[in-house]
């Protein structure tokens, strides 16, 4: 025990951060040696790395979409994929493109893993049929444009696909050279999705590589010295390659959507800045009270002590936002959708990651480094780095003095700010998450816009009703208003058949989902099941509808019980979910205004597509709520500290404020930082859930944390502390406290 200063109960977080102090070096070590191990297995440096088993495709959900696509594919048995080359500029009636054409299609049905190659010179009812104008652009043989269309086993083993494309791409490179072509592009989904995870990568490193340094910056000002700052970006790194080898084990136990990468890698950054943050200044805050090492040198069993003292605090709070948070993400494994239960799973892990690293190598280097830490103080040693009196202790003084007033103005905000979200509309978007512009994105857009024949419907009736029902519907539907054409029913086996309906505007276009309803709404006097984007899309809402109760119910329970576990109340809780839920409409319906409603597109750099991405709301929702409840905890743990002390409730906010304030402006700013270094990314879905999680901790952060929250303990004064007795008995038992 330090001379001069009263003994701390022992709790076993504090028996924790002496057995890591104690053995700092050897902590270090280990987690050196796991960095460099994780980050080479996922990157492939110790075999097959985790972005070559990522996946990409549109984000399917139980329902008729899925069922009708099903009887439909089992009856061809592997399928095929396609490749198309679209030439521009050509004469169409010289000679030469004509031979160019026909010696191209010999050598591509030679190619291993070629099924067929056609082009309008290369077609079994003659270049001058109907059948070949499918093949020119526009239908028009004078256009001055033409496709040669490969289809490629769809069974063909990986290790060959890639040497198929290649002989593909020659040949396509001689015929472009050979027509004179002024213009050419290739469309395949392959290098479609080859595209989009090449654009994860580069969207990641870029993200990381403005949020790392910004952050780092950040927390030299906020430390005043560049080892503090540096233990949180230390830590940071070790999120990122812990996250990395975690999703590297579950792509081995489900599909991994390319997209799930940078979710759970920002979230892991995030938490690891935030949590390093924290502890790093509660243990300076730790050392500083100590009134032996106030002017003294700092030794090594001083800071022993001191880790030791902030494991008790700053661990105990830290250990309860990881497990709010990774309830909240938690909730995404009730949904019965494969992609959502991934970054659920994925997520919690890389929470479990950022919270070892918050107990272990964080306070490891503090112990190192205490001497540079301590000193960066300039010999001070400040409490907590504020002190009691200050901004965020005047800030609060004013909320007290209008505490109606404050609830007032800044929920009308936060209600005017949600209003959006009641408008919102879904979609899952394929090419246009790429950026206006790249390749792989003109290529799916001129396809259908120029060869509508050779692309699919945008909307597939699947029956198994027999053509004496099924023919006399057909012509009833080529009436309806919106579509455009509807063609003849197609067989697949075991009395299955299949009626493509084309609207012209894509598979998510206004039309497309008008049809689309209309076709579920209205149903022929036989089963059918609707296929198409906008039909997955709706089972998609449906899935998330019937399982939403369920996972919002887990969230508020579960939350309900932890925060009563740590504040013996059961008003504080319900305070915090309904603020969060404020905070949380508010990011959404902003988010719908931009990215739906397309406003700020040449600031934020994307285009339209007239709906937001139908993953985002469902894990905005779970990761906003985690993130929030995480600051809330922050700020809670401090007044509950000081309420606990004896303060009454009015000086517990006050000064639970000014000592959280500038560690919660600073984690929030770096939070920021990090969301925001990812909502400068190409691929939209990125770029829409970025910008959503940075708005969610700003708003969060500062109107609701800084002015709704004290307002909101202002008004109910002794009343945050109500509880029945019952549960009063059960936390004297059973509750947390300091």
């Amino acid at each position: 025990m330090t001379p001069g200063r009263e003994p701390r109960p022992t709790t076993r977080l504090a028996r924790w951060g002496t057995w890591v102090s104690q053995h700092a070096g050897r902590v270090v070590a280990g987690w050196l040696v796991a960095i460099v191990l994780a980050f080479a297995t996922a990157l492939g440096g110790l075999g097959e790395g985790l972005f070559p088993r990522l996946t990409n495709g549109d984000i399917s959900a139980p329902g008729e979409s899925e069922e009708g696509f099903a009887l439909i594919s089992e009856g061809e048995e592997g399928g095929f994929t396609s490749y198309t080359l679209m030439l521009e500029g050509v004469d169409p009636a010289a000679p030469e493109v004509a031979a160019a054409a026909g010696r191209a299609v010999q050598s591509l049905v030679k190619i291993p893993g070629v099924a067929q190659a056609v082009n309008p010179y290369v077609v079994a009812a003659g270049p001058d049929s109907e059948a070949a104008r499918q093949f020119f652009a526009d239908g028009d043989p004078r256009s001055g444009g033409f496709a040669t269309v490969v289809s490629l086993d769809g069974d063909l083993p990986g290790e060959e696909v890639a040497a198929a494309y290649a002989a593909i791409d020659d040949v396509f490179d001689d015929l472009s050279e050979a027509t004179n072509a002024t213009g050419s592009q290739r469309a395949s989904l392959r290098l479609l999705v080859d595209r989009i995870i090449d654009q994860i990568k580069v969207d990641g490193q870029r993200g990381e590589g403005i949020a790392l340094p910004l952050s780092f910056l950040v927390m030299i000002v906020v430390f005043g010295g560049f080892v503090a700052a540096g233990i949180p970006v230390v830590g940071a790194i070790a999120s990122i390659a812990g996250a990395l080898a975690s999703l590297l084990g579950f792509s081995y136990l489900m599909d991994l959507d390319a997209t799930i990468v940078n979710v759970v890698t920002v979230l892991g950054l995030g938490l690891c800045i935030d949590y390093g943050l924290l502890f790093v200044s509660r243990f300076r805050e730790e050392y500083a009270v100590r009134p032996d090492h106030r002017g003294a040198p700092v030794t090594r069993a001083g800071a022993q002590e001191a880790v030791a003292a902030a494991m008790a605090t700053a661990g105990r709070t830290i250990s309860y936002s990881a497990v709010i948070v990774a309830i909240s993400l938690a909730s995404l494994l009730v949904f019965d959708i494969t992609f959502i239960r991934a970054v659920g799973a994925a997520g919690v892990s890389v929470v479990a990651v950022a919270l070892l690293v918050a107990l272990t190598l964080v306070p490891a280097l503090c112990t190192l480094g205490a001497r540079r830490i301590l000193r960066s103080t300039g010999g001070r040693h400040r409490r907590s780095d504020s002190g009691d009196t200050g901004a965020f202790a005047r800030l609060a003084d004013l909320v007290h003095r209008a505490p109606w007033a404050v609830i007032a103005v800044v929920t009308a905000l936060l209600v005017a700010l949600a209003a959006p979200a009641l408008g919102a509309r879904l979609t899952s978007s394929g090419a246009a998450l790429l950026p206006v512009g790249t390749p792989q994105r003109t290529a799916f857009e001129a396809l259908p816009a120029h060869y509508p024949q050779l692309t699919g419907p945008e909307i597939t009736v699947v029956t198994t009703a027999p053509r004496a029902q099924l023919d006399p519907w057909i012509a009833e539907l080529r009436e309806r208003p919106g579509i455009r054409s509807v063609a003849p029913p197609r067989e697949h086996g075991d009395g299955v058949r299949s009626v493509g309906v084309r609207t012209g505007d894509g598979g998510s276009g206004a039309t497309t989902r008008e049809v689309t309803a209309q076709l579920r709404a209205e149903r022929p006097p036989f089963t059918v099941w609707i296929v198409g984007q906008a039909s997955g899309v709706e089972d998609f809402k449906a899935a998330v509808a019937a399982r939403a109760p369920v996972a919002i119910t887990l969230v508020v329970l579960t939350t309900l019980a932890l925060l009563f576990l740590m504040t013996g109340s059961v008003v504080i809780p319900i305070k915090a979910l309904v603020l969060n839920v404020l905070s949380l409409g508010a990011t959404i319906g902003v988010t719908v205004w931009i990215f739906q409603n397309g406003h700020l597109e040449s600031l934020l750099g994307f285009a339209s597509v007239g709906a937001i991405e139908a993953t985002v709301p469902v894990l905005l929702a779970a990761f906003g709520f985690g993130l929030s409840m995480d600051y809330e905890v922050f700020l809670l743990s401090r007044i509950v500290e000081l309420h606990e002390q004896g303060e009454d409730t009015r000086a517990a906010v006050t000064l639970g404020l000014q000592r959280s304030g500038r560690i919660i402006t600073s984690a929030a700013l770096l939070m920021v930082i990090v969301f925001a270094g990812f909502a400068a990314a190409q691929l939209l879905v990125m770029k829409e859930m970025g910008f959503a999680l940075a708005l969610a901790i700003a708003l969060d952060a500062t109107i609701v944390r800084m002015l709704l929250v004290p307002a909101a303990m202002s008004v109910l004064g002794p009343a945050n502390w109500w509880a029945p007795a019952p549960l009063r008995r059960l936390h004297a038992r059973w509750g947390i406290s300091h």
